[in-house]
């Protein structure tokens, strides 16, 4: 499983927005330095979504092949309290 954070970079070290939630004495990073005057924050936006969307994915496929299960109408559940989606 992998998790976005955003964070700044200033004076050598990278501040956090948030705290992780996986914790550990060590834990992989990828880090990406972004241009902030040459990137559209609406695409950037998009590209953190879609990439939290891979990560639930991962997550989902983590619990099937553990055996956790849960029903349709409980998933359906989480996926309009998560996105802000009524029927």
């Amino acid at each position: 499983m992998f998790e976005i954070i955003e964070g700044t970079y200033q004076n050598g070290k990278i501040e956090l927005s948030e705290q992780p939630q996986t914790t550990g004495d060590r834990i992989h990073v990828l880090v990406t330095f972004l241009n902030s005057s040459t990137i559209d924050p609406v695409k950037l936006r998009q590209f953190v979504d879609q990439l939290e969307t891979i990560a639930g994915l991962q997550q989902g496929f983590e619990e099937l092949n553990a055996g956790n299960t849960r029903s349709i109408s409980q998933f359906d559940q989480e996926m309009q309290q998560k996105y802000g989606i009524s029927d």
